[in-house]
């Protein structure tokens, strides 16, 4: 007959495995889009430059209105993605635009909003999150979380897939590796540079690597750009970053 002790440990060991949380893709993100500004992606208005061009995104409760404003040689532009769709405007008046322009000026601006405010819109109703594992880069361990998108409300680009290494000790979005097939289609590896906190809200800048034209495994770029396998294509900077807050 097994001792009064040994089964005393048993069932405490039991109990603690019991107690253990197993983290999931969801509760990761969640956790993420906390350490990164949390409730302050939806109540904000966040400015910046970008490769010369001006961005000035505002979010209030659902409500969105997304600028880009830049010049050249016919004058000032001005880009409007809100609600209600997409307008275009040249030295103050509107521009008439056919039905695949708007889609492609709505697509540029609305994939440097996408960036700009990750990890938060990981959470958007036509994201698929699944946990893949765990993987240490540079000293640090990660979750890996990949993501697809459904068709519907996915946008132009539902057939992107990405991965996002989330650190987990303090839950920043440190990598981030994707596969794309607009424009010839590609693979891009990036790493977060110059992290810094502007009224709550945590920003960063990325080096961008890319792979072979032909590979197709995005879940192993961390792998690649540990063995020095990735080039670098460029570095992505934000400059004058202004954050605000709704009243």
């Amino acid at each position: 007959m097994m001792p009064l002790r040994y089964i005393t440990i048993i069932l405490l060991l039991l109990s603690l495995s019991c107690d253990r949380v197993v983290p999931d893709a969801q509760s990761i993100v969640d956790r993420s889009i906390k350490a990164h500004g949390g409730e302050l992606y939806e109540n904000s208005i966040v400015e910046f430059d970008f490769r010369g061009r001006h961005y000035k995104f505002e979010r209030n409760r659902g409500i969105f209105e997304y600028h880009r404003i830049f010049h050249d040689s016919a004058g000032v532009f001005h880009d409007v993605l809100d609600n209600s769709g997409f307008k275009r405007f040249l030295n103050e008046k509107e521009v008439s635009l056919d039905r695949d322009w708007v889609r492609r000026y709505s697509n540029s601006v609305n994939s440097v909003a996408y960036f700009s405010y990750l990890p938060f819109g990981l959470n958007d109703p036509a994201v698929n999150k699944k946990l893949i594992g765990e993987e240490e880069i540079e000293g640090n361990k990660y979750h890996k979380i990949r993501v697809t998108f459904a068709q519907e409300g996915g946008g132009e680009d539902f057939e992107d897939v990405f991965v996002y290494w989330i650190n987990q000790e303090n839950y920043q979005m440190d990598y981030l590796g994707y596969s794309y097939i607009t424009d010839g289609g590609g693979i891009r590896f990036r790493k977060a540079i110059n992290r810094r906190i502007e009224n709550g809200l945590m920003y960063s800048d990325f080096i961008n690597y890319r792979g072979a034209s032909d590979f197709k495994d995005v879940p192993r770029l961390a792998s690649l750009y540990k063995e020095g396998k990735l080039e670098v294509l460029s570095e992505i900077s934000i400059e004058n970053l202004e954050v605000k807050r709704f009243n």
